[in-house]
């Protein structure tokens, strides 16, 4: 399983990159804001600072909501790095844009996906990258682990090539179940990833085994 974070903030992709166990990193507008980063030049400037943190795939997605307006903003996108993944809306414009991409060699990224039936057309325009939220689905009441199953299953059936990228991933057993399931990649927080390091048995043993140390060797 690939573990991406997700967020724009470069001291908390420093701090997983440090832990040499990061595959990439996922952004959207959001992030962007909450990092205070505006302005395409700066935003762009920021993608570009992000992907020279790190060896992995980057993924950066478009604000255009039609098709001319994706394949514009893509083409910049990925010509800022050979990192760069251009995320895109599961949208018709959306499919049609992966699509579009797919078939001239450029990675893809399909975000917001919350049902097997939108991942199914992700895969066949070619998508590199599904992205179903499954953190979203269950704050709704609705199990988004469920979802990534349905969509291990259909694209095991007809061995696509997408990679189950599991998004609003919330806490550790969120990464746990996933990788049960068979998800590719996740991604989440810097707390839901440095979360799998702690276990209180690891602590006390830890505690136990200094204090024996210092007992003869102090």
């Amino acid at each position: 399983m690939k573990f991406f974070i997700d967020t724009a903030n470069l001291e908390q992709i420093k701090e997983a990159q440090e832990l040499g166990i990061l595959d990439g990193v996922t952004t959207n507008p959001s992030l962007m804001a909450k990092e205070g980063i505006t302005g395409k030049n700066n935003i762009y400037k920021h993608y570009v600072d992000i992907c020279n943190l790190v060896e992995g795939d980057v993924s950066a997605e478009v604000i255009a909501t039609d098709f001319e307006g994706m394949v514009r903003e893509g083409e910049e996108l990925v010509e800022l790095h050979e990192q760069i993944v251009v995320k895109l809306p599961m949208t018709k414009d959306g499919i049609k844009a992966c699509k579009y991409f797919s078939d001239r060699g450029i990675r893809t990224n399909v975000t917001l996906v919350f049902s097997a039936g939108q991942a199914l057309l992700a895969a066949k325009a070619g998508a590199t990258y599904v992205s179903p939220f499954l953190g979203r689905l269950d704050d709704i009441s609705t199990d988004g682990l469920n979802l990534i199953d349905e969509i291990r299953q259909i694209y095991d059936n007809y061995e696509f090539e997408t990679q189950i990228l599991a998004a609003s991933v919330r806490h550790t057993m969120h990464i746990i179940n996933c990788a049960k399931i068979g998800a590719d990649v996740m991604t989440g927080p810097l707390s839901s990833i440095t979360g799998l390091l702690k276990h209180p048995l690891t602590d006390l043993g830890l505690e136990q085994f200094l204090k024996d140390y210092a007992k003869g060797n102090l």
